[in-house]
């Protein structure tokens, strides 16, 4: 397979995953980490616990270079994992001492005691080499491609828990993957996120400039607002590319490496030694939300206002009634003084409004269900007043504006050098 298309297969197990007790996020993490290395994950299939692994793992040896199992190495009836694929190989299995050492290891370390159960996660296909869990009592296993007897496919045997999976595929399966799929280690990935800009707009303007650079994948992953643009080959390959993809759309340029937009405001405000409050109406707090998810918002983010009624509007943030009767609540006057309350009552830095029409009904011709106005009031500076327009379902325009709330202090409040 060295050098060639490789065909990758990966099968999560576990009932709890098809019962959605727990969320499958490996597939996911998988996924974007071989498409990192230029690997493309050709199937992907959950199953339950139980036997139903030797008839999946024998059918994807028999289609696939590289077969990736999840989950199914712990110490109960129901984790065969290990078993199933020594009959799939027509092998036995073994215990290996040092897997063995490792766990007395582990137990001896936290002062508990190993129950009997445990031994079956030393034991591992004849041949097969044991990937050192770090982080955990299930070692990983690697079958190479010489012992598969139907036909050269290398086989690994991950853990299920997240903590243990990725540092494993990171320290253990990838180096193996470059060697076997001839992927060069100065081969990489570069990761450009976008936002104010559509997929489209990547394709006409800068498509057939990276076509033509040579060594170089690319691709482009689409959401609300926001466009992934990832770069993949060596150093002077992506590097052309991001000096392209720059100079189109620089302006528009959220992050390299791929932090949020939540996560650059935020620290671009702690760089700059700003505190943030917001105002917000139609997007009802996602604002507030998406800053107060990424750890350590509480440094910048002191408060937020819902300001949901027009009675919320006069009494919190001070909006004067007769703009609101004049004006309508979605107007940059009352954008404008939205921001501004927030500014005064919250005693910060930075304030950021928006107020506007999420539909379905409401709309009118003047303001189309869509419409909002953004503001953004910093202490000592003017305000500044944006109009956006995003037509989408209820939903998909809290998103969008809340996207553009964001973004409209991403392009204001610079960071200190």
């Amino acid at each position: 397979m060295h050098g060639g298309v490789v065909h990758i297969e990966i099968i999560n197990t576990g009932s709890e995953l098809l019962l959605g007790n727990v969320q499958n996020t490996h597939g996911a993490w998988l996924g974007r980490e071989l498409f990192r290395l230029g690997l493309r994950v050709a199937r992907q299939t959950t199953i339950p616990d139980g036997a139903i692994i030797e008839q999946t793992l024998a059918e994807a040896v028999r289609r696939s270079d590289v077969v990736l199992v999840t989950g199914g190495l712990g110490p109960t009836s129901d984790d065969v994992t290990r078993e199933a694929t020594a009959a799939v190989l027509g092998c036995e299995l073994i215990e290996d001492e040092a897997a063995m050492r490792s766990l007395e290891e582990f137990f001896a370390s936290r002062k508990k005691v190993m129950a009997p159960t445990n031994r079956k996660q030393a034991q591992c296909p004849v041949g097969a080499d044991i990937l050192p869990n770090g982080n955990g009592t299930a070692p990983g296993i690697y079958v190479p491609p010489r012992m598969n007897p139907v036909r050269p496919c290398a086989i690994f045997l991950l853990p299920g828990p997240p903590r243990e999976l990725y540092p494993m595929f990171l320290a253990e399966v990838e180096p193996r993957l470059r060697s076997l799929a001839g992927v060069s280690a100065l081969r990489g990935m570069v990761e450009l996120k976008f936002t104010g800009v559509g997929e489209s707009d990547f394709h006409q303007a800068i498509d057939d400039q990276l076509a033509q650079i040579e060594g170089l994948e690319y691709g482009y992953c689409a959401r609300i607002s926001e466009v992934d643009l990832r770069l993949i080959g060596e150093q002077s390959a992506t590097a052309q590319g991001r000096a392209i993809a720059l100079a189109a759309f620089g302006p528009q340029c959220i992050s390299e490496g791929g932090d949020s937009l939540e996560f650059v405001v935020l620290e671009q405000l702690r760089r700059a030694g700003k505190t943030l409050a917001t105002a917000e109406s139609c997007t009802g707090g996602l604002v507030a939300s998406r800053l107060t998810d990424v750890p350590g918002s509480s440094e910048v983010f002191v408060q937020g206002f819902v300001t949901y009624a027009n009675r919320a509007k006069i009494a919190q943030l001070g909006v004067q009634v007769e703009d609101l009767e004049k004006c309508g609540a979605v107007s940059e006057e009352v954008a404008r003084q939205m921001a501004e309350g927030a500014l005064r009552a919250a005693s910060v830095d930075v304030a950021v409004s928006i107020t506007g029409i999420a539909g379905p009904g409401g709309g009118s011709p003047e303001k189309p269900v869509g419409t909002a106005w953004l503001a953004l009031a910093q202490r000592g500076l003017p305000t500044i007043a944006e109009k956006v327009f995003h037509l989408r379902d209820r939903n998909g325009f809290k998103k969008a504006a809340s996207q553009s709330a964001l973004d409209l202090i991403r392009r204001h409040v610079a960071p200190q050098p």
